[in-house]
């Protein structure tokens, strides 16, 4: 099993015919996702690669039983077009385009509730599940099947982790990059409670930064939920209090949202937080061993 995706996902690019959603979606092709369709309004009826594009999600879907949707157009359409996705019949929305104003995510959110889609992103690297399936941008040469589930708010920090457990011959099940922007899809706790179903998974990674409080939200759910080890990796140590920090909701206010606290807070439940990259990796393989 994996999470989320598998070798039986059925993807369409939303933006496949641009440069970025092509590119991406040839190498996930070629990796072995099921790349069925691309949508690009008013280009339906070409091709890319051998990959129909069509004018919109829902004939994608109809014509090719479509299961996902990866999303890569410019960010003052991706709002409408993750609404596209939902009212399709697709069950994951993946949004990896940046840049998204608050307010057009804030609207996104509030149409999505309560509905069946699950949306991960937007401003992520996506998710991959080595040796099945890859949509979005994670490079796929970096990871290799195995038992540790991984969670993040950073896609540079999940490349780097990722690297380096494939590099001590340590694989993943998936790897889920939630993205950093405030307002987003799924997060820590609905990540953490697929991994904790998932029989594949032994071992969990979570890779949170500065900003926000869903790390201590997380640190409460593995306190009264999660069986499974866990192990945190908090970015922004040094991190200068009241400044953003590269993503939207990085930022830190007093003692609230700080690096600290947050490894703090996980501490307190017993989860172990690594310092610096490579120091998780060695937790993990101690913990594994």
């Amino acid at each position: 099993m994996a999470v989320l995706i598998d070798e039986l996902s059925k993807v369409v690019v939303q933006g496949l015919t641009g440069e970025q959603g092509r590119f991406h979606s040839m190498r996930n092709s070629a990796y072995g996702t099921r790349l069925v369709a691309g949508v690009t309004p008013g280009k339906g009826g070409q091709e890319v690669d051998g990959i129909p594009v069509f004018d919109t999600v829902i004939e994608a879907v109809v014509a090719t039983g479509a299961t996902t949707s990866v999303i890569y157009v410019p960010a003052p359409f991706a709002a409408d077009a993750i609404l596209e996705a939902a009212d399709s019949g697709v069950e994951l929305i993946v949004c990896i385009t940046e840049g998204i104003p608050v307010r057009d995510m804030a609207r996104v959110a509030a149409y999505m509730e309560g509905r069946w889609p699950v949306l991960v992103g937007p401003n992520c690297p996506g998710l991959i599940s080595p040796g099945k399936a890859n949509v979005g941008i994670i490079p796929h040469e970096i990871a290799t099947p195995g038992p540790v589930g991984l969670v993040s708010r950073s896609g540079t920090l999940t490349y780097q982790i990722v690297n380096e457990l494939t590099q001590r011959d340590i694989g993943q099940s998936t790897c889920i990059g939630i993205g950093g922007d405030p307002v987003h899809g799924i997060g820590f706790i609905e990540a953490l409670q697929r991994f904790e179903t998932d029989p594949e998974t032994k071992l969990v990674v979570l890779i949170g930064e500065i900003g926000g409080d869903d790390e201590e939200k997380a640190a409460e759910f593995i306190a009264q939920q999660m069986s499974k080890p866990v192990i945190a990796y908090i970015a922004g140590f040094t991190a200068p209090p009241g400044k953003r920090m590269g993503h939207a909701g990085a930022i830190v206010t007093g003692s609230s949202g700080t690096a600290q606290a947050k490894a703090e807070a996980f501490e307190a439940v017993g989860v172990r937080v690594g310092r610096a990259p490579t120091e998780v990796a060695d937790l993990v393989q101690a913990a594994l061993a």
